[in-house]
């Protein structure tokens, strides 16, 4: 696998597991996850499944 797709993945599973933790804490808040603090997360989190996805397609040979 790709050293820069693990990095990526590792990423994103660390974010995952606060995103979790935040929404099992009961403080979950809709609009801070959308228009808030939250907005931030949600975008690199974007951004970082568009580079593995990128990768992987890149990986098996997948045109665009």
């Amino acid at each position: 696998m790709n050293t820069r797709k693990q990095e990526l993945i590792q990423e994103m599973l660390e974010m995952q597991a606060k995103f979790i933790a935040y929404e099992q804490s009961g403080e979950f808040n809709a609009e801070a996850y959308y228009v808030g603090e939250w907005q931030e997360y949600r975008e690199r989190y974007t951004e970082l499944a568009a580079e593995v996805r990128e990768i992987a397609s890149q990986e098996a040979n997948f045109w665009k």
